[in-house]
């Protein structure tokens, strides 16, 4: 069975009326798309949906976005779409909303909860991407690549000098992981399979012997990790209790030779006291790919030579993003009753609002 309550539609004039069926004509339930996604993903929605998308991927107001949830019972979402107490309040017929991403901080999941609206996301599908571009980041900034690419663009080479962008190194240096996880655990196993570094890490709670010793990896104290990581890789969910958690007192504890990579969420650095202690040198370098506010970035950050700055494109290969737009698919046919997998979604994150 769907989520939360019977499957209901409503009809033009705004009635509720059955899922197949409405005054004697067959009907499908309409559901939204509320941002440009692979046509292919949308035409197989469409089996099963009637859907409104949005081929020209603009971003609605959330008066909008609300507007346009009107009469729809599911969404498929991304990261910039809120589904919130408002949002939900002004649309009650909504049974299931379905991120495009493993971050859900878009959703308020405790008000969904309330009015037995699922929410689901996309993990494991783009884990080892995620670490392949949190390790390429990090690498980028420890060697100073778009740092010394800048000034070669610029006409400035001249000749070579012995000191001439000078940076860390990777191999054999010290890993810290601030956040465990999925993604955490596979850039670890690169860190100390493939190049060879010492693993540090900190979580809210230590992993299982098996999976430390699978990473190679060693719980530490936060205090400790910023302290002894040459360079720091976060790969934290961000909530209330993570936000600004890397900020100015935090950024103390670390070496001045060592990088800091974000590739979380925007918000768990801070991003004014990350530029001040790059301008200062107090850490050597960072790698951002996620910004408070995005996609504005704050204009501090684009003043300091030693951040290699991306925007958001840590998942951004081709068979991840259709992996990741398949399975936000997957669980929006699912959680509405259709499919192989009716009323059981491959990834919810409140299954308790869903029927037995």
């Amino acid at each position: 069975m769907a989520p939360g309550r019977s499957a209901q539609g409503e009809d033009a004039a705004g009635g509720r009326c059955g899922r197949t069926e409405c005054a004697g004509v067959p009907m499908k339930q309409s559901v939204l798309v509320t941002r440009a996604v692979f046509p292919d993903v949308v035409e197989r929605l469409r089996e099963h949906f009637e859907v409104e998308d949005n081929p020209s991927d603009r971003i609605w107001p959330k008066a909008e976005l609300i507007e346009r949830l009107h009469g729809k019972v599911g969404a498929f979402t991304t990261g910039s779409v809120p589904i919130d107490a408002e949002v939900l309040a002004a649309n009650p017929q909504l049974r299931a909303v379905c991120n495009m991403a493993v971050g859900y901080n878009n959703f308020d999941v405790a008000a969904c909860t309330a009015r037995g609206v699922l929410c689901t996301n996309t993990p494991d599908v783009l884990t080892e991407t995620t670490a392949d571009f949190g390790f390429a980041l990090m690498m980028a900034a420890a060697r100073r690549i778009s740092e010394s690419e800048h000034f070669l663009r610029r006409g400035e080479w001249t000749q070579w000098f012995y000191d001439m962008f000078v940076g860390s190194d990777i191999h054999g240096a010290t890993l810290g992981i601030l956040g465990m996880g999925r993604i955490g655990q596979a850039i670890a196993r690169r860190g100390a399979h493939g190049f060879g570094m010492r693993v540090i890490y900190h979580n809210r709670s230590r992993l299982d012997a098996a999976i430390e010793a699978e990473c190679k990896a060693s719980y530490v104290g936060k205090e400790q990790l910023l302290r002894d990581a040459d360079h720091l890789v976060i790969v934290l969910p961000y909530s209330s209790e993570s936000h600004h958690a890397i900020g100015a007192a935090e950024l103390a504890l670390m070496k001045p030779s060592a990088t800091l990579t974000n590739i979380a969420r925007g918000g768990i650095v801070d991003d004014a006291a990350l530029a001040k202690a790059l301008a200062e040198r107090r850490i050597a370098a960072a790698g951002l790919d996620v910004f408070e506010g995005e996609p504005t970035v704050h204009p501090d950050l684009l003043t300091v030579p030693n951040v290699v700055l991306t925007p958001h494109i840590a998942s951004a290969s081709v068979a991840t993003r259709r992996a990741m737009a398949n399975l936000a698919a997957d669980n929006l046919i699912a959680a509405l009753g259709f499919g192989p997998n009716a009323g059981k979604p491959p990834s919810p994150l409140n299954p308790e609002v869903l029927r037995p």
